[in-house]
């Protein structure tokens, strides 16, 4: 596999393991990790001798999803990308999950740490979740003053009763990887020790069984997914991009940043 500055990569024996490397931000999306991430699964997609793969987190973290200081310093930056360049980046928003969903071979997740916003949609959108049980899981859209557009709105509801979809999105409250177990969120839930030589476990039983058998399920248990896709995404995202260049947003980045509670005003 190519070399790259946000990931580490390695292929054993059939399993390919794609490893989030950007520790000192807890992984957050930023510094290229979402390009090199789509050109990593392409990579897995297009070599024959990879069988599965296994998602995974370095450090403290999955993935805590948009970077909140870039945007507090993106929000403040006049010779910054426009508002209507800003709204039109995020549109392309699904090409990541795009990506993931037309990798053929089965995706595992092994989730510890934070879980959050774009991050716990990555590892949803994957085919199989393992979490430490005290992993973190949330989808933080609102809590900063977006609209959960990106793939939230797609993916919680799918794994979950819509009714604590609907709490968990509209609120941004966290649940731990046991919580996310028992609500269908995780397949299941282990010790945080336990977690890599599980998820690894899970991922080398999917490479080892007929790949033709696995992948053509794989693809025909996403046609849900893409379905979903299509009648909720690009509505999600038009909503998010209104809100990107919100005050609320403004204020909620400042806010985080400043370690204060935000004032919302409804602009």
């Amino acid at each position: 596999m190519s070399e790259y500055k946000t990931l580490l990569t390695t292929v054993d024996d059939g399993l390919a393991v794609i490893a989030l490397n950007r520790p000192e931000r807890l992984n957050a999306i930023g510094g290229g990790l979402e390009r090199e991430l789509s050109e990593a699964l392409r990579d897995v997609a297009e070599n024959p001798d990879v069988r599965a793969v296994l998602l995974r987190g370095e450090g403290r973290a999955f993935c805590v999803g948009g970077d909140v200081k870039d945007m507090a310093v993106r929000a403040e930056d006049e010779e910054g990308p426009s508002a209507g360049q800003q709204v039109y980046q995020l549109l392309h928003g699904r090409r990541i999950l795009e990506t993931i969903l037309s990798v053929p071979q089965p995706v595992v997740a092994a989730v510890h740490g934070y879980a959050m916003g774009l991050g716990a949609t990555i590892a949803l959108f994957c085919d199989v979740v393992v979490a430490a049980e005290d992993a973190q899981f949330a989808d933080t859209h609102v809590a900063v003053g977006l609209v959960a557009g990106d793939g939230g709105a797609v993916a919680w509801p799918l794994a979950m009763p819509l009714g604590a979809a609907r709490y968990y999105l509209m609120t941004g409250d966290r649940l731990d990887g046991a919580e996310a177990a028992r609500l269908g969120l995780a397949l299941r839930a282990v010790p945080a020790g336990d977690l890599v030589a599980e998820a690894t476990a899970v991922a080398r039983r999917l490479a080892a069984a007929a790949p033709l058998a696995v992948q053509g399920t794989k693809a025909t248990v996403n046609k849900i997914v893409r379905e979903r896709m299509n009648l909720v995404l690009d509505f999600g995202l038009a909503l998010e991009g209104g809100t990107f260049v919100s005050d609320d947003h403004k204020e909620a980045a400042a806010a985080f940043v400043e370690k204060r509670a935000p004032v919302f005003r409804g602009r």
